[in-house]
C-alpha cells in the first residue's frame, strides 16, 4: 500500500471518528442538557428588566456600601507562606475595620481558589447587615429575611456550610429598596 493510500485511509478514519464523537454523541447530549437544565446550560444568567446583570455562578465585585460585598477578587493568588499575603490580608482587614467590622469573617479577607466565588458565608453576610441597614434605611429584620431567602445550604449541594449568593442578595436588596420607596410615596 502506498503512502497516499495510507494518508487517505487515515483522513477517512479521522473524519469518521470526528463525526461519531461530535455529531452523533456530543451534539445530542448538549441539546438534551439544554432542554432538561436550560438555566444551567445557559450560564445561570440573572436578569433585571430583561438585561443580563451577571451570572449566579461567577462572583461580581461590589464596592459600594449600599451592597453586600463578596470575597476579594484579583488575578494573583498567593500561597500561605508568602509574606505579601499577610500584608494584603492586613490591608483588607483594616478596610473592613474602617467600615465598622472589627473582626471580619475569613472569606471577606481571603480570595477563593478560583478568584470568582459568588458566595460568602452567613457570618460574612450578617457582619455587613448593620452597614446595609444604615445605608439603605431598611430594618435589620428585612435584611435577615433577605439573607434567609438567598441562603444556599447542603441540600443545594453547593456548599459544606450555608452560604449566601452575593449577586442574588444584592438584586433582592434593590427590589426591597424599590418596594419600600414605592410604599413611602403612597
Amino acid at each position: 500500500m502506498s503512502i497516499p493510500a495510507h494518508l487517505w485511509r487515515a483522513a477517512r478514519l479521522t473524519i469518521a471518528l470526528w463525526l461519531l464523537t461530535v455529531v452523533v454523541i456530543s451534539l445530542p447530549m448538549l441539546g438534551l442538557a439544554g432542554i432538561l437544565t436550560s438555566d444551567s446550560a445557559n450560564g445561570s444568567l440573572l436578569k433585571r428588566n430583561g438585561v443580563v446583570v451577571g451570572s449566579r455562578l461567577i462572583g461580581q465585585q461590589f464596592s459600594s456600601r449600599r451592597y453586600l460585598n463578596g470575597r476579594p477578587s484579583g488575578k494573583v493568588i498567593l500561597s500561605a507562606g508568602n509574606p505579601l499575603l499577610a500584608e494584603r490580608v492586613a490591608q483588607t482587614a483594616q478596610a473592613w475595620h474602617d467600615s465598622g467590622i472589627d473582626q471580619p469573617a475569613a472569606d471577606l479577607l481571603l480570595k477563593s481558589g478560583s478568584g470568582v466565588d459568588p458566595h460568602i458565608s452567613l457570618e460574612a453576610a450578617r457582619q455587613q447587615l448593620p452597614s446595609l441597614a444604615r445605608e439603605r434605611g431598611v430594618s435589620m429584620a428585612q435584611l435577615e429575611g433577605l439573607v434567609r431567602q438567598n441562603q444556599e445550604d447542603l441540600r443545594s449541594l453547593r456548599s459544606i456550610q450555608p452560604v449566601v449568593n452575593v449577586l442574588d442578595f444584592n438584586l433582592a436588596l434593590d427590589k426591597l429598596d424599590a418596594a419600600s420607596k414605592k410604599s413611602r410615596k403612597s
